[in-house]
């Protein structure tokens, strides 16, 4: 029964991914708790192993297959009936070897939009759907360009594979802002993009927008989860990002990570307080402030999901 159980157990996981974007799964082999289920390939912390270096030993005793580097990337809990772990996932993009289930387990490459094993255990539902979030979250920026130009300028940037988009027009009235995100969620639906609205729950609604987005001050007021789809949140602090993930946010946005044009002067936290915020934190964290596309593979190496864009998606 559930609370039987004394101590969280730690495991490292592996989203082990190919050139061609599909995962690694595999089956739990027979003579293991919930045999015939399917997971992200991994296993239980050694004593004195630090998680990627029971990763690194799981992938080869379990898998074939060698880790050339992981990613930390999101630290989950889950309550089994026999157990409580503590996921620690890491997203694994260089690795070699043959895949291949060495306890006489299946595995299987998965399109993680379209998972097809089954079944998953519990935990990794949560998990694939904080993996189909895009890695780059572009954050619209109208006011400076006008609707028309910002617009095209959108559609280009579609065009190019952003699929993750927040409006945020600070000093737009709500009837305004409601014709912008209005727009915006037209054209991106159309190429199956992810639209949220920065800060206003019923402008998200009337556009029809695929969630919302609070702001740091709105997510610290809020007792309860918004009830609008995807919920993300700007956080500054280890508070804010603790607050972000009581409440159940899907992602945050990290920021200010390095200085930028506009707050010329102002405190940065750097990479590496960035990763010391990230850590074991259960929904992924986009980086922003300062951040340029090609910060993607520095982003991930200290514990982000992806980047945050606001001035540089829409000069390209």
């Amino acid at each position: 029964m559930h609370g039987e159980y004394t101590a969280v157990i730690d495991v490292a996981a592996g989203i082990v991914t190919r050139t061609d974007g599909r995962v690694l799964m595999a089956e739990r082999p027979a003579g293991k708790p919930c045999a015939g289920y399917w997971e992200f390939p991994g296993g239980k912390l050694e004593p004195g192993e630090s998680p990627r270096e029971a990763l690194a030993r799981e992938l080869h005793e379990e898998v074939g297959v060698e880790l050339d580097a992981a990613y930390p990337w999101i630290t989950r809990e889950y309550s089994y009936p026999h157990t409580k772990v503590r996921l620690h996932l890491y997203r694994v993009l260089n690795w070699h070897g043959e895949a291949q289930g060495r306890e006489g387990q299946q595995v299987s490459w998965q399109d993680p939009a379209a998972i097809s094993v089954a079944p998953l255990l519990s935990a990794n539902h949560d998990i694939v759907r904080a993996l189909n979030l895009p890695q780059i979250y572009a954050i619209t920026n109208a006011s400076r360009f006008g609707i028309h130009e910002f617009m095209e300028r959108l559609r280009t940037a579609l065009d190019k594979g952003v699929r993750l988009i927040q409006v945020r027009e600070r000093n737009s009235a709500p009837e305004q802002l409601a014709q912008i995100a209005g727009r915006v969620v037209a054209l991106a639906h159309q190429y199956d993009a992810l639209v949220l609205v920065n800060g206003d729950e019923s402008v998200a609604q009337r556009a029809c927008a695929d969630g919302v987005h609070l702001q740091a001050g709105q997510l610290m007021n809020y007792r309860t989860r918004p009830n609008t789809g995807l919920v993300g949140a700007s956080c500054h602090d280890r508070e804010e990002l603790l607050r972000a993930a009581e409440l159940g946010a899907d992602f945050v946005v990290l920021s200010p990570v390095l200085p930028t044009r506009s707050h010329p002067g102002a405190s940065t936290l750097g990479w590496e307080r960035f990763a010391q915020l990230c850590l074991d934190l259960p929904m992924p964290v986009f980086a922003l402030g300062g951040i340029r596309l090609d910060m993607i593979e520095t982003a991930m190496t200290h514990s982000a999901h992806g980047v945050a864009l606001l001035s540089g998606i829409w000069n390209e």
